[in-house]
């Protein structure tokens, strides 16, 4: 390993691959139930944007993120990210883009015992041959990703814990720095911060709105907490009932805009505390 990492190098591995945009057109998610996730869905995010997707629970924020990735299908509509086709991709189609798209989850899903950079490889499985993986030998070129990764989000030095040891602020570290190290052209982040006490909440944010600025990367992310969506976001996409309801500045969002997306009058549980 490396001795030291500076931001010049994590900028350099990571900007390899240009920021990609995302488009909807007319996207609909129906599933099998009969539960309309997505409602006739047009939008344009262009690459390098950093977007608070913001709703309730069932609102379709999810399903957005899910059906970006391909992880549910598009009932009806078009989407693709960077010109390539999500609706209709299989295959080894399917696996390149799923490489490209760094997922972050509410529940970090991380292997708990395998250590942390273990887990950060995995960001590399898209890229690396189906042999090295079954035998869990790395190209050190995807180690020096994986080091340069967990150094932007200040986890380096627990490069060798297991991951079940660490605090939820530090696996959801963990895994940003996974999501980054496949050198992804967009990052999609669901309830990141859902399960984190305020002030960790905003370091986890912090860190996604440095990837976004440093790196250039395309950064979606789903948030119930108006604070954040405000203070993080250049773009908010409000969501309600599988709809998009509100399009536009983050910052300049009022209170009367959150209840408009809510569908009901604003509590203490909807913002952060910080």
């Amino acid at each position: 390993m490396t001795a030291t990492h500076n931001s010049a190098d994590v900028v350099a591995s990571a900007a390899a691959s240009a920021p990609w945009s995302i488009s909807l057109d007319h996207v609909t998610v129906r599933y099998p139930n009969g539960v309309v996730g997505l409602d006739d869905v047009t939008l344009d995010i262009a690459a390098g944007d950093m977007v608070a997707v913001v709703g309730l629970s069932g609102s379709g924020k999810s399903t957005l993120i899910r059906a970006i990735n391909a992880l549910v299908p598009v009932s009806s509509g078009s989407l693709a990210v960077g010109g390539h086709h999500v609706d209709g991709a299989s295959g080894r189609q399917l696996r390149r883009l799923r490489g490209d798209i760094g997922m972050v989850f509410q529940g970090f899903n991380l292997a708990g015992r395998a250590n942390v950079l273990q887990n950060v490889l995995v960001g590399r499985l898209a890229h690396t041959p189906l042999w090295r993986t079954m035998l869990g030998i790395y190209r050190e070129s995807d180690k020096e990703l994986a080091y340069d990764a967990l150094d932007r989000v200040g986890i380096l030095p627990k490069l060798y814990d297991r991951a079940s040891a660490l605090s939820g602020g530090q696996q959801q570290r963990v895994a940003i720095a996974r999501a980054l190290a496949q050198q992804p052209r967009i990052v999609l982040a669901d309830e990141p911060v859902a399960s984190l006490d305020p002030p960790t909440a905003h370091g986890v944010m912090t860190d996604l709105q440095d990837i976004n600025r440093d790196l250039g990367i395309t950064v979606l992310v789903n948030l119930h907490l108006l604070d954040l969506a405000r203070e993080f976001g250049t773009r908010m996409i409000g969501m309600r009932a599988g709809r998009v309801v509100y399009d536009g500045p983050a910052a300049t969002a009022t209170d009367a805009d959150f209840e408009e997306i809510y569908g009901r009058s604003l509590t203490t549980a909807d913002r952060s505390g910080a």
